[in-house]
């Protein structure tokens, strides 16, 4: 009898000691210590003028571990940042335009390493400018290579906007993203501007994700925010994210402000609402949409259970583990990308390649995958945490700092091991 106990006993003990270590992870992440310490950064962000408002959520192995929203979502109208507060997301909008692309990569309909112009005829026989001649005329010569989907999935199609070649000028005046434009009028413009560089040679930041959107739109032979919305939004529940923001959910549109050294001024709401207050030709695949932090958080949930959220699959975990693979060894140079960290970049996503060398650099966990959008934004994955964090705020210019100081809350002090 006193064996038995005993060893009742024991396997107790064993099975309390074994629940401890499977744990949630957010008991070693997110603690009472970590909850305290990103509160007190959030009301920084207002206290030092950064932002107006600020939001965050963050869950880990399926359970929120943490919100707060401070200040203002409009600071004039004296509305609160809150939970449903609808923000612009900007970039954020192209990791969900990665998926429902992707939605077609799995269905068979391309290959990553096809030609853009065996779907898109009108980017075959592309140029490239190699310098200006005495006159100011650009100096071309054919591309290399074609250019493939992989390339518009991470930035190195050649696509650029340089200055020194003249790009700048001829891109403005194609005016490609009018919102009076369909994307198949900013394909037909774009496939006439020459390239900067040679397929697959620079990663260089822009219009490819427009792109994808337009492939997209002529893969599944539908609107593509219609296709969107029915791959992507309406499985996974996300009613508040959309280009099209209803006039009687517009009171829950954060403001935008602008920051100087010394104060926030606000952005006039028709210079930055205006794609989302009525029913433009333009979808662009790159930025447009706003979302709730709820909805965002949904998305990203969606991403670290692998493809799947709440019974609902988007995409196979094999496609997921592709785009959170950092496809970007052999390209030669990557302009601001390593401001993000130790990173590569997969499809859509920047991805964490080695953790942080010292405490000046951006905090995160190797194989996490994530981005941001031009308002200050950020959201990302931590796969090895089974962790996910949105952070809403709404500023211009980008705010490196305001991701530095709450990867910091999040993660703590900087080490030097790999966390």
């Amino acid at each position: 009898m006193k064996k038995t106990s005993f060893a009742l006993l024991i396997f107790t003990l064993l099975y309390a000691c074994q629940q401890n270590t499977t744990e949630s992870t957010s008991d070693v992440i997110v603690n009472e210590a970590t909850r305290q310490r990103i509160d007190s950064t959030l009301q920084s962000f207002i206290a030092d003028s950064l932002v107006a408002g600020a939001s965050a959520l963050i869950f880990a192995q399926g359970k929120e571990v943490y919100f707060n929203a401070v200040g203002y979502a409009d600071r004039e109208a004296k509305v609160p940042m809150a939970r449903n507060t609808i923000v612009t997301i900007y970039s954020m909008t192209k990791p969900i335009t990665g998926v429902t692309l992707m939605s077609l990569y799995e269905k068979g309909a391309f290959n990553l390493d096809d030609s853009l112009s065996q779907y898109a005829p009108e980017f075959a026989n592309m140029q490239v400018v190699t310098a200006l001649d005495e006159s100011g005329e650009m100096i071309l010569q054919p591309a290399n290579r074609p250019i493939t989907i992989a390339d518009i999935t991470r930035h190195t199609a050649g696509f650029s906007g340089r200055s020194d070649l003249g790009l700048d000028k001829v891109t403005a005046e194609a005016d490609l993203l009018n919102l009076e434009n369909s994307l198949t009028d900013m394909a037909a413009k774009l496939s006439k501007i020459p390239l900067g560089y040679q397929p697959g040679q620079r990663w260089e930041y822009g219009i490819s994700v427009d792109v994808q959107a337009y492939l997209t739109e002529k893969l599944s032979e539908k609107p593509f925010d219609e296709y969107m919305r029915e791959i992507v939004l309406n499985p996974l529940g996300m009613t508040e994210t959309g280009y099209f923001v209803p006039e009687e959910n517009r009171g829950r549109v954060a403001a935008i402000y602008y920051k100087t050294d010394s104060s926030l001024t606000r952005v006039p709401d028709e210079q930055v609402h205006t794609i989302n207050y009525d029913h433009w030709p333009m979808k662009p695949g790159g930025w447009g949409l706003k979302s709730t932090i709820d909805d965002y958080m949904t998305f990203a949930q969606m991403l670290v259970n692998k493809g799947t959220y709440k019974g609902t699959t988007i995409l196979q975990p094999e496609t997921i583990q592709l785009m959170a693979t950092n496809h970007l060894p052999a390209v030669e140079d990557s302009l601001w990308l390593p401001s993000k960290g130790q990173v590569g970049f997969g499809i859509d996503f920047a991805v964490r390649t080695a953790p942080p060398k010292s405490k000046e650099e951006m905090n995160g966990t190797v194989g996490e995958f994530f981005w941001d959008g031009a308002a200050s934004t950020l959201f990302w994955v931590d796969p090895k945490n089974e962790l996910t964090a949105v952070l809403f705020v709404q500023v211009f210019p980008f705010q490196g700092i305001v991701h530095k100081r709450f990867r910091d809350a999040v993660y703590g002090s900087f080490e030097s091991e790999e966390m």
